[in-house]
């Protein structure tokens, strides 16, 4: 019975040290990505939150943990999508449409933890860039064997999947580091000019639906998902 009572005060705590850490990685991923890394200091952080350095310390124990947890949480956001993205029981190219779509929108709503991952990762110590990188591994070799399924099915004309997928990641990626909400190109258009890239990349026999709607030279086949762009939420792929 005692053990009952206790048990939720337990998972409450969890859940406070939690949102904590939650806050200093935000406010540090914003710092490092106006300022750098380099030139970002745990006093900054700390008058960022309004705490002091010893509140941060209960929590981190150095600037170098903060960029990891940081890059950790950049490629994991866009690992599920892609994984969320190849498990569909769905032919090759709606599922290449869906992880396209998914990563960009990991890449507008997240933008800040993209860029310093991407940005940032040379800073990360030994151990933790090569867990980093076989994070990267699994987001590229996932990526590839939806490629070379599709290249077995005649979906796709695909001579090298693994190096295809690294192409395309850079192609998705690269966003991150040019787009901005308050620029002159809506999500949508760069969405639907993504897309093209990756369907010429992969000499796709099937194509697309331009996402507006409007008959284009990509084909006929139905969106898996829409993006507004008015930046309105996103249906299911």
């Amino acid at each position: 019975m005692i053990k009952a009572i206790l048990q939720p005060d337990f998972d409450l705590k969890d859940e406070v040290s939690d949102f904590k850490k939650k806050r200093i990685r935000e406010e540090a991923c914003n710092l490092f990505y106006e300022l750098g890394y380099e030139s970002t200091t745990l006093d900054a952080i700390a008058k960022r939150l309004k705490v002091t350095k010893p509140f941060l310390y209960k929590h981190y124990d150095n600037k170098g943990e903060l960029l990891f947890d940081i890059c950790r949480t950049g490629i994991a956001l866009s690992l599920d999508a892609v994984s969320a993205a190849c498990s569909q029981p769905r032919p090759s190219t709606e599922r290449l449409q869906c992880l396209a779509e998914s990563v960009l929108e990991v890449i507008f709503e997240h933008q800040k933890f993209i860029v310093v991952y991407t940005r940032e990762e040379k800073n990360l110590r030994p151990a933790e860039a090569r867990e980093i990188r076989e994070q990267r591994k699994l987001f590229d070799h996932q990526l590839a064997d939806l490629l070379r399924e599709g290249d077995q099915t005649g979906e796709f004309q695909v001579s090298d999947p693994l190096l295809t997928a690294n192409t395309i990641g850079g192609v998705v990626t690269w966003v991150s580091l040019w787009y901005s909400p308050d620029g002159k190109r809506s999500k949508l258009e760069i969405l639907t000019h993504v897309l093209e890239m990756i369907f010429t990349i992969v000499a796709s026999k099937k194509a697309f639906r331009p996402l507006d709607g409007s008959v284009g030279q990509l084909g006929n086949i139905p969106s898996v998902r829409s993006i507004s762009p008015v930046g309105g939420k996103q249906d299911e792929c």
